[in-house]
């Protein structure tokens, strides 16, 4: 055909300098457009073949090639799929809104399915001008008595185009990079971005560096193969050495076979995987093969717990696998990664609107070819059906924990630390998430042993209410006076070592409570307070429990509180705190000289000003401050009623007080150091 030369269509939707420049977020993308449209051409020309319409070569390989040139500064794609004439040069590639897959599958609807289509050649095409001044495409079509092309375009609205001399069918398509992309005419920064997004692509792609030296392997003549380039035959004689037999003579005994070799060009190796683990039926993978594309996909060579391989193909089309890895303790500290993929095309990691918040700690990956992409495929379109695909795993997930919990407890338990946090993360933003896991949540007692809330709280003497008829039974007596239900208390400790002194007081009255030490929990137990109203979490040290007490006679009531009145007077004059909360109890635990009680209310307000930055507020503000708590049957606190007015009075009752703290919460660096002084203070009393 003439030499014929043209203007770009544009449509007013996309104007081309926005493509150039900010359609893509990430300029290395366009390595993904430009295998991915290669990727399309090639699935294209195979169902070509599958409808009869086109005979492929009985040696065809389906392969992408990408050939880096760093003294040329060039970058070239080469697909060996259906190729284009002139008038589809112009129509898909000239005409940018238009869509070569979109019209394609309309041709074919009946023949075909979407699935298979991973790109669509114009405005991914044009992703390549956002690192090149040049771009130019020969390209021959399937078609019989087709012409090659050759098209050029310098990244203006211009282009040219005229017949070119491309012998084979297919695409190859030549960047001319500006000098602020010359890091893609490396080939060790292209392999970084092939790694990155073109991984798991289903067409083998080969890269190699322009006018490279060959390189050679050696191989047993038995292992050649057809396309193999043979440099040289060698011949191995067999190997023999001399040793010592069952009569004790030595002979020579051959030790290694006379072999045949030969000496080949290196056979080019595939930097990608086209049958990414995810794409196979569960029941064809073993725990080997799950663990080693935890490995390679994502460098950690920790074994993650155990993982979900999610498989659907109605209502949409989704398959991935999620993994759980060990998650460490602190919440803040968990960072997971789900890479998200588009008929095994890399979209991004983490997409919000598919992934549920609370599974992003989780490492994996998702494959969901009806994701409903916008045009520069690293964002998605508004679109009710993400919603749907974000409950699908969302529910596989509540599926695959519950189901453990029920066939395979102790597994579920011996996971239960790690997995904890991500469910209860998971049940404080997924309602629906909640009520399937509401049951299968565990929580481990004092003694280290394993119960649900059910069990927690009939081992406090309660009965749990479903939460469904807790709101049947609030519609029915709507406008009704509502009564006060009594609540099952569920007592709780957040540090074993720091609430020891608390701890043994529960185990010496035979009462329980459950371990809460993690970021979360304070958030999670009050959303579990809000569903079930008839139960109430408090921590072991938030008040003294009356099973702890002896009860005061009313004959010694009047000097009771006498006691108490000395006690409070002299604590607060000792400590210097007018303000100073001070309650006396009769402790059946004669061991415990005095202990500090904070309200849970109280607690809680202090958690959440400091959680939202406002620890500069007085928390009395907001509730009462902690509370002294005196044994009236031990030693001391009895010495001091009785020598209020002795010299070492004030230094026993700053003592008791830092005791007592000691065993609520840490002291400040300060209060360390007056305590410790305080304490060889003491010690030195008794020297004397």
């Amino acid at each position: 055909m003439a030499a014929k030369k043209g203007n770009l269509s544009i449509s007013s939707e996309n104007i081309f300098p926005i493509i150039k420049k900010w359609v893509y977020s990430d300029h290395d993308i366009f390595v993904r457009e430009m295998i991915s449209n290669g990727c399309d051409a090639i699935t294209k020309l195979k169902k070509l073949d599958m409808m009869g319409e086109y005979q492929m070569a009985d040696d065809y390989k389906p392969q992408i090639q990408v050939i880096v040139n760093p003294e040329e500064k060039t970058l070239k794609f080469i697909d060996n799929g259906i190729g284009m004439t002139a008038d589809e040069v112009e129509e898909y590639i000239t005409q940018i809104a238009f869509s070569g897959a979109t019209e394609f599958l309309e041709k074919y609807k009946d023949k075909t399915t979407e699935d298979d289509m991973i790109g669509h050649f114009g405005l991914g095409f044009y992703s390549a001008f956002m690192v090149a001044d040049e771009v130019h495409i020969d390209t021959l079509s399937y078609k019989e008595g087709s012409v090659p092309v050759h098209w050029v375009s310098n990244g203006g609205t211009e282009y040219e185009m005229s017949d070119g001399n491309k012998e084979g069918v297919g695409t190859e398509i030549t960047l001319f990079l500006n000098d602020d992309s010359l890091e893609f005419a490396n080939e060790y920064r292209v392999r970084e971005v092939l790694e990155k997004y073109c991984s798991f692509m289903p067409m083998e792609m080969f890269l190699s560096k322009a006018n490279a030296e060959q390189e050679y392997e050696t191989i047993d003549e038995a292992d050649l193969k057809e396309d193999d380039v043979v440099v040289e035959r060698i011949h191995e004689e067999a190997k023999m050495e001399e040793k010592e037999n069952e009569n004790g003579e030595k002979e020579m005994v051959e030790v290694s076979p006379a072999k045949d070799k030969v000496k080949i060009n290196k056979r080019p190796v595939a930097i990608n995987d086209i049958h990414p683990l995810w794409t196979k039926h569960p029941n064809e993978c073993s725990k080997e093969d799950y663990i080693e594309f935890y490995r390679k996909v994502f460098l950690d060579y920790k074994e993650p717990l155990f993982w979900i391989h999610l498989n659907m193909d109605y209502p949409f089309n989704l398959k991935g696998i999620l993994y759980f890895p060990k998650i460490n303790t602190e919440y803040d500290s968990i960072e997971g990664t789900i890479k998200l993929y588009n008929n095994q095309v890399f979209i991004a990691d983490n997409i919000k609107e598919v992934i549920p918040e609370f599974l992003m700690v989780l490492k994996g990956v998702i494959d969901c070819p009806d994701l409903p992409l916008n045009v520069s495929r690293s964002a998605l379109q508004n679109d009710g059906f993400v919603t749907k695909i974000a409950d699908y795993i969302s529910k596989k997930v509540a599926d695959k924990l519950s189901g453990m919990c029920k066939t395979d407890k102790e597994n579920y338990e011996k996971y239960w630390d790690d997995i904890s946090p991500f469910i209860k993360f998971g049940c404080l933003k997924d309602e629906k998430f909640c009520d399937k896991m509401m049951d299968y949540i565990l929580f481990k007692n004092i003694d280290h042993k394993y119960m649900t809330l059910k069990e927690c709280v009939e081992e406090n003497g309660g009965t749990l209410i479903d939460p469904k008829d807790q709101k049947e039974e609030t519609a029915e007596t709507e406008g009704e006076e509502k009564k006060e239900e009594p609540k099952t208390t569920i007592y709780y400790v957040t540090d074993e070592q720091q609430q020891s002194q608390y701890i043994n007081m529960f185990r010496t009255q035979g009462q329980d409570a459950v371990i809460l030490n993690h970021n979360i929990d304070s958030p999670f137990i009050t959303q579990l307070e809000q569903r079930n109203q008839n139960i109430q979490f408090q921590r072991i040290d938030a008040d003294i429990t009356e099973s702890a007490k002896e009860e005061v006679k009313e004959e010694e009531k009047e000097n009771f509180q006498k006691t108490a009145d000395t006690l409070t007077e002299v604590f607060k004059k000792a400590l210097d705190n007018d303000r100073l909360n001070v309650k006396v109890e009769k402790l059946k635990d004669d061991k415990v000289a005095s202990m500090i009680t904070l309200s849970e209310q109280s607690r809680r307000m202090q958690e959440m000003m400091k959680m939202y930055g406002m620890t500069g507020m007085d928390p009395s503000m907001f509730g009462t401050d902690s509370t002294l708590t005196l044994n009236a049957n031990h030693p001391l606190v009895q010495f001091v009623v009785e020598n209020k007015d002795n010299e070492n009075v004030p230094v026993i009752c700053k003592q008791l007080y830092d005791l007592a703290m000691l065993a609520h919460k840490p002291l400040s660096p300060e209060e360390m150091t007056a305590f410790v002084q305080r304490s060889n203070d003491i010690m030195m009393l008794l020297t004397k």
